[in-house]
């Protein structure tokens, strides 16, 4: 049984004194009739470990995974919103996820348990946290830092003939890529089978090719959506983003490998640029592999707008902790959720090697287990893209825009269609979206979104006129 004052003794016992919530009614106590069952993404079970054992060790109560893959988060937990098939009390989903799920009434907002029971200075802590507001309220806790990175084969780099010819070809010295462009020509340049050499190893899978075209068209200076929702990707420039990427294409290998086949593929160590998240670092970072200390960490190449250089960091992933519509323990739920990104328990899920959760807390950058996890090179660079990054697209069906997105950048990289026409395609599918969720909150959303861009970044955009 679980009073407030064995919530109090524990929470001291753990060094944890200040980092979790009040629970509600301090003289009540709360029975558990059964587990709080968590709904959590396959791969991520490690990461659970130390935030399930403080848990329970704290509240004295007990806390079980529900295991379903990754991409099934979604879809699952809307499910529990009208079958209660699983019980699920909290929930893992993708953090561009959110707005969907709100939209299907499937999580609930936490605005009021926040309030009550929030520890002093929780937001504050967390690095990235406009992925869990969505109209203007509170429906999740940032869990996993998913700012999209490159990542560079060293010894292509430092080997000096291929340096030199590089030179006498481009006119200056290999540097690490500062725009696409760069990327494309420095991939082209590597990019030798028949010497065993490959350019880049970077998506091409529905489920992520769009990611690398959104950022791209970003660094071309550009909104995705005027302010009034009116696509504007199939004008000039995003047509260029994707006559760049069909191009790029020839100088690729492995594109349509999942992300662990991804992250095997590059740790044979003969392909030049890779593109991921913290979870590439580790699997590349990990003892005995063969990329570990041949590694250059980078930010995404940005772009030259307006004769200004302008840097581009992009959340695109990540996992947010949330708690089911029909959780039977609302306030149980909550308790968890801030548990689990609390200083020292967030930092232990952190830390574990085997699971692909990454720092999303300043006082992560330097403790002892996460850099000996991730390395201190990486994580300079993961800190600073954390600090100014773009967000994803947090609209009502983003997976709706999203989906067509991919399906049409697929269908042009293929050659099934020309990339004027699939873009004009994508633009038609968004407006049929945007009517649908209605044009005029979904321009007050993406208004509220556009505000929430770094500024070097918000300054540099433009709409079509």
């Amino acid at each position: 049984m679980f009073t407030r004052r064995s919530f109090t003794t524990h929470t001291v016992a753990l060094g944890l004194g200040g980092a979790l919530p009040r629970i509600a009614g301090a003289a009540t106590d709360i029975k558990h009739p059964r587990p709080l069952r968590i709904l959590t993404p396959r791969g991520a079970e490690a990461n659970l470990a130390p935030v399930v054992e403080s848990f329970e060790i704290i509240c004295g109560c007990r806390a079980e995974l529900v295991i379903v893959g990754a991409d099934e988060i979604n879809a699952v937990l809307t499910l529990e919103s009208m079958l209660q098939e699983f019980g699920v009390d909290v929930a893992l989903p993708a953090t561009f996820g959110i707005p969907d799920l709100v939209e299907a009434d499937a999580i609930l907002p936490l605005d009021a348990l926040a309030q009550e029971y929030a520890p002093q200075g929780l937001s504050e802590a967390l690095m990235y946290t406009s992925g869990d507001i969505f109209d203007n309220r509170l429906w999740g806790y940032q869990t996993d830092g998913d700012v999209f990175l490159m990542f560079y084969n060293k010894a292509f780099v430092e080997n000096p003939e291929l340096a030199e010819r590089y030179a006498d070809q481009n006119g200056h010295a290999l540097r690490t890529p500062q725009t696409w462009a760069e990327l494309d020509r420095q991939m082209a340049f590597f990019h030798a089978p028949d010497a065993g050499r490959y350019g880049g190893c970077l998506f091409r899978t529905a489920d992520k090719v769009a990611w690398e075209w959104w950022a791209r068209f970003h660094a071309k200076g550009a909104w995705p959506f005027s302010p009034n929702m009116e696509p504007q990707i199939n004008g000039d420039k995003g047509v260029a983003v994707l006559e760049e990427m069909i191009a790029a294409a020839a100088h690729l290998v492995g594109a349509d490998l999942d992300l662990f086949g991804n992250w095997a593929r590059y740790k044979k160590g003969d392909i030049y640029a890779n593109i991921g998240w913290g979870g590439t670092q580790k699997s590349l970072y990990e003892p005995g592999s063969a990329m570990r200390d041949n590694l250059i960490n980078a930010p995404l190449p940005g772009g030259d707008i307006n004769d200004t250089h302008v840097p581009m960091a992009y959340f695109n992933w990540g996992w947010s902790y949330v708690v089911a519509k029909n959780s039977q323990q609302p306030e149980m739920a909550y308790n968890f959720c801030v548990n689990a990104v609390s200083q020292q328990v967030g930092a232990a899920a952190i830390a574990q090697k085997n699971g692909f959760f990454d720092p999303f807390r300043a006082d992560q950058y330097q403790d002892p287990a996460i850099v000996d996890a991730y390395g201190a090179q990486f994580l300079r660079i993961h800190e600073q893209a954390m600090l100014s990054s773009m967000p994803d697209l947090y609209l009502a069906r983003r997976s709706e825009y999203f989906d067509a997105l991919s399906y049409w950048l697929l269908a042009a990289l293929s050659g099934d269609v020309t990339p004027q026409v699939a873009l004009n395609n994508v633009a038609q599918s968004w407006r049929a979206t945007t009517d649908r969720v209605g044009a005029k909150v979904q321009s007050r959303r993406w208004k509220a979104l556009r505000d929430t861009y770094p500024s070097e970044l918000r300054k540099a955009l433009a709409d079509e006129t």
